[in-house]
């Protein structure tokens, strides 16, 4: 609790003084650069040397995403599943990796469940509406990450103040008895800025578990979003930051039945989850800005608890605290050097473990036109010992047009709270098994990027290969254990044109083989996937995307196979005037029947209308 209120206080602290000036000409201390953030070296696309997708806020208005797992779910080589929409567990995997192994991050601190099975986020509540940007980090991104960050990296970051004081409110109303909305203000000044935002959703929703299957009960969802972001500017270029993401939803879900498809069916049954993440953040700039200095303290805390038939029928609570320093030293116009030191706690269900990192990286660029990137990191559970990842990357820019890439890395994954305590008692066994071991992966990618010399068309291919080794799963003789193997390899391919100035197209497509050890492929991860987006934005007031989503046959937990499917989605927007804006969505335009999950259904035909303002 004292984590929480300390992020609370130094958010009003933040929030409240630049408020108090209202002179609306700067905003010129704020962090504003368009880099990569997951890189930790600040490196743009053309210099990371690895596969990154960027997904902005204004990607996310033009498609008119409700929720990050949609939006993720357009980045090439990312798979979702999801238990039922509105609210049911939902789930993201990077290139075959578990869902366990990819680590998320939002303003930079980790908010994977401890109390989950794999420690894993669970992504079915986190609304886009206070999003401004979406980096997914595909591959081992231990060295820059640590534990965790096995397969990939998610990292959302919120929106900051405008340079004025305004904000803006939207409100929707669509299918199932969906209400949405939500309000922002905010201003940045010389002194500082702050935002502040509030949104909601409530909707009667669907059976999550499949209606073709006889299943008629709605299973509600509500939620609300509340979150605060500010700075202030203080001397010498220094800055100190603040943010909190708050977040409290309730959803109803079906129930175990033996037999039904997926062993689902309608059933009383709900969970309350509360979410809470946020962070106090030092910049102290030293020598004419060269060293970069960063100091942060950093919390996230999810609880749980789950109801059948109205009674409280289980319940969990898991929060990290993390701390981190990161120094960052640009020698010249070709050199950089990067280093720094994270503790992070770990509680769940009284049970808990703590991990101490130490990394550096190096940034060279022999000339003008080739970066070279290389790191080393040392983290150090307190209860699995130590383990050195090593990554290196290259980007090469022979041209304007053309950026060829590769990288090599390696992840690992410390055993989650609840695989390392858990007591199989069923199986006979008496205590955890001692001999667990982290999960470990190595990786490469290697991939080219080209865009036209007028730059109305791009397109790009990137090759990977990673294999995943003492991979946890449940087993009968030691409850988890160290049992599984799994190789992945892939094509994903990406490009887009403009067709005229106000009509382009934008497609990828993503080919994996991710198989297990005894060479079966895994469960629940499509072969081929794939977006195809057409934009309209015409001379006037009228504007809108057409979205194509296609995904491939799956192979169920039970051996058979879920159909591929194809589902189109329509949006579209007007303005009434430079400051409102009506808009509205068409979603799964010929009414595709298909599942996510065996068992699960998803949205038939279905839409919704709204209207959007800013003051």
């Amino acid at each position: 609790m004292s984590y929480k209120t300390a992020l609370l206080g130094a958010a009003a602290v933040c929030l409240v003084l630049p408020g108090a000036a209202q002179d609306s000409n700067s905003g010129e201390n704020r962090l504003e650069a368009i880099t990569v953030e997951g890189s930790r070296l600040n490196q743009t696309e053309a210099e990371i040397g690895s596969s990154v997708s960027i997904i902005t806020a204004e990607d996310l208005e033009k498609l008119d995403f409700d929720f990050v797992l949609d939006a993720v779910a357009s980045a090439p080589g990312v798979t979702i599943n999801q238990n039922g929409s509105y609210g049911g567990a939902a789930s993201v995997r990077i290139r075959g990796a578990s869902t366990g192994q990819t680590l998320v991050l939002i303003d930079g601190v980790p908010v994977g469940d401890p109390s989950l099975t794999d420690g894993s986020f669970n992504f079915a509540f986190l609304d886009t509406s206070d999003i401004e940007r979406i980096e997914v980090l595909k591959g081992p991104q231990s060295v820059l990450w640590g534990s965790d960050a096995i397969g990939g990296v998610v990292s959302v970051t919120t929106k900051d103040a405008e340079e004025r004081l305004g904000g803006s409110a939207f409100a929707e109303y669509g299918s199932f008895n969906t209400l949405r909305g939500g309000a922002s203000v905010g201003n940045a000044n010389e002194t500082g800025d702050f935002r502040l935002s509030a949104s909601g959703i409530s909707t009667d929703g669907i059976s999550k578990a499949d209606e073709a299957n006889g299943n008629n009960e709605d299973d509600g969802y509500d939620a609300t979003t509340l979150s605060a972001k500010g700075g202030l500017n203080l001397p010498s270029d220094t800055r100190l930051e603040a943010s909190l993401l708050w977040n409290d939803a309730e959803a109803d879900y079906d129930s175990y039945v033996f037999g039904a498809q997926g062993s689902v069916g309608d059933g009383d049954e709900s969970t309350k989850n509360e979410t809470l993440s946020g962070n106090i953040t030092l910049k102290a700039p030293l020598f004419d800005k060269r060293f970069e200095n960063l100091l942060m303290i950093g919390y996230s805390d999810i609880s749980r608890e789950n109801f059948t038939n109205g009674a409280s029928s289980y319940s969990a609570d898991g929060d990290r605290q993390i701390y981190r320093y990161q120094g960052t030293f640009t020698i010249d116009d070709r050199n950089k050097l990067s280093f720094g030191a994270e503790h992070e706690d770990t509680s769940a269900d009284g049970q808990d473990s703590s991990i101490d990192g130490y990394f550096a990286l190096y940034e060279v660029k022999p000339v003008e036109a080739l970066t070279l990137t290389g790191g080393i990191r040392l983290d150090d559970h307190d209860k699995f010992g130590s383990e050195t990842t090593g990554r290196i990357a290259a980007a090469y820019q022979p041209t304007e047009q053309i950026v060829m890439r590769a990288s090599w890395g390696q992840g690992f994954k410390a055993p989650s709270i609840f695989q390392s305590t858990y007591i199989c008692t069923f199986c006979g066994l008496t205590e955890p098994n001692a001999d667990l071991k982290p999960e470990t992966s190595e990786a490469f990618d290697i991939g080219i990027d080209w865009t036209s010399e007028d730059g109305r068309a791009s397109a790009g291919i990137t090759y990977f290969d990673q294999d995943t080794e003492n991979m946890i799963d449940f087993s009968y003789t030691a409850g988890y254990d160290n049992i599984a193997l799994v190789k992945s390899k892939g094509v994903e391919l990406v490009g887009s044109y403009e067709l005229t100035n106000w009509l382009g197209i934008a497609a990828n497509y993503a080919y994996i083989d991710a198989e297990d050890g005894n060479g079966n492929p895994l469960y629940r991860m499509p072969e081929n996937s794939g977006d195809v987006t057409v934009s309209l934005d015409p001379e006037g007031p009228f504007s809108g995307a057409v979205l194509v989503r296609y995904n491939g046959d799956e192979t169920n937990t039970d051996g058979t196979t879920l159909d591929g499917w194809t589902r189109v989605d329509l949006t579209g927007g007007y303005d009434l005037t430079d400051r409102i804006e009506l808009y509205g969505r068409i979603e799964n335009l010929f009414d595709e029947d298909y599942q996510q999950v065996l068992g699960y259904g998803t949205p038939g035909l279905s839409g919704s209308v709204g209207i959007r303002l800013r003051y």
